[in-house]
C-alpha cells in the first residue's frame, strides 16, 4: 500500500484507517510536519479537513503536493463544518471528483493528477506569517490566529507582576507569556501547548533565555513541571470542534496539582462555562478578579 498520511483523528467506525498510516496533524503531539515532506513522497492521504478555508486549502494543497501522482486522496467532513464545501475546492486544484455522503459527513475521493491549479496561492495563504500590526508569527488554524481573543485580553489586562518559576498551559503563539515575562523578577517560564503551528510561532515570538516552549498535552505534562510559583492560562473547551467543558476542568485539575503550596493560577473563562465548583474543590481559595465582555477572571490559590 506504500506511505499513507493520515491528518486528524476520525470518529471511530467513520472509516478504515490502513494500519501503519503516518499522522500528520499539528495537533497530535509527534506527528510528522506535510510542510516537511518532498514532493510526491507519499502514496496517499486520507484527510480530515478542518473547518476554516485558508487552514482547510492549505492542507488538501498540502496533501496533493506531497502524493505522487495518481496516488489516492480521500478529504472528508461533517456535512456542517465544512465538508458541503469540500469538492468545489478540490476541483480548483484541478482534481476529477467522486463524492458520497454518509455518517453526517462528505467524502471525495481524487486521483492526484499530474498537473494543478493554484496549489502556491493555497500553499502561500495557509503559510506561517508574521503580522504587520504586532509583528507577531502565526498562522491559519492557530487559535485566533489574527487577532486578540476577548478572554485573553481581559486577562492581559488583569494580571499583576508575577515571579518566580511558572508556566503558561495551552500557550498559543505566546501571548500572555510576552506579557508575564515582562516582569525582571520571572525566572522561569514553561510553555505547554498542543498546536505545533502556535509552538513554532512561539519559539520565534519569545526570544528569551528563561522560556521553554513544550508541544504536548497539558492533561499528559511531564511530572518535572512541578513545583510552579504560578500558572496563567485561557483554557481550551473545543475538542475537535465540538464544546468540551470538560477540558478546561482538565487544565484546572492539573494546574492545582503542579503549583506550590501558595502558588496562584490565573485563568480566563467565558462567563457560562461550569469551572467555579473545580476550582473550589481543588484550590484552597478563589477569587473573582474580574468580570466583562462575557468573561470571567479568577485567581486561584493552591
Amino acid at each position: 500500500m506504500g506511505r499513507i498520511l493520515l491528518y486528524g483523528r476520525p470518529a471511530p467506525g467513520l472509516m478504515v484507517i490502513p494500519a501503519g498510516a503516518e499522522q500528520v496533524s499539528p495537533l497530535v503531539p509527534g506527528s510528522t510536519d506535510l510542510a516537511d515532506l518532498a514532493e510526491g513522497e507519499a502514496d496517499g492521504a486520507l484527510i480530515l479537513a478542518p473547518p476554516g478555508t485558508l487552514e482547510r486549502d492549505y492542507v488538501m494543497a498540502q496533501a496533493l503536493r506531497t502524493v505522487r501522482p495518481q496516488g489516492e486522496i480521500i478529504v472528508f467532513a461533517p456535512k456542517d463544518k465544512g465538508g458541503t464545501r469540500l469538492r468545489k475546492a478540490l476541483e480548483g486544484f484541478g482534481c476529477e471528483v467522486f463524492e458520497e455522503a454518509r455518517r453526517h459527513h462528505r467524502f471525495c475521493q481524487v486521483e492526484r493528477p499530474s498537473t494543478l491549479d493554484r496549489l502556491d496561492l493555497a500553499l502561500r495563504a495557509g503559510a506561517p506569517r508574521r503580522l504587520d500590526d504586532t509583528g507577531l508569527w502565526t498562522q491559519p488554524g492557530v487559535f485566533s490566529w489574527d487577532r486578540l481573543d476577548r478572554g485573553t485580553g481581559l486577562l492581559l489586562r488583569t494580571l499583576p507582576e508575577l515571579k518566580g518559576r511558572g508556566a503558561d498551559f495551552g500557550a498559543g503563539i505566546g501571548l500572555l507569556a510576552l506579557q508575564v515575562l515582562k516582569s525582571a523578577q520571572v525566572t522561569e517560564l514553561t510553555l505547554v501547548e498542543l498546536d505545533r503551528r502556535a509552538v513554532r510561532a512561539a519559539q520565534h515570538n519569545l526570544d528569551d533565555p528563561r522560556v521553554e516552549v513544550i508541544w504536548g498535552d497539558v492533561r499528559q505534562l511531564d511530572e518535572r513541571i512541578t513545583g510552579l510559583d504560578f500558572i496563567v492560562m485561557n483554557p481550551p473547551f473545543h475538542d475537535g470542534g465540538q464544546e468540551d467543558r470538560a477540558l478546561g476542568q482538565a487544565f484546572i485539575r492539573t494546574a492545582a496539582g503542579r503549583l506550590r503550596k501558595g502558588g496562584v493560577c490565573w485563568l480566563t473563562a467565558n462567563r457560562h462555562l461550569p469551572y467555579e465548583s473545580v476550582l473550589q474543590e481543588h484550590f484552597r481559595r478563589v477569587d473573582l478578579r474580574a468580570d466583562d465582555g462575557g468573561y470571567k477572571i479568577y485567581e486561584a490559590q493552591a
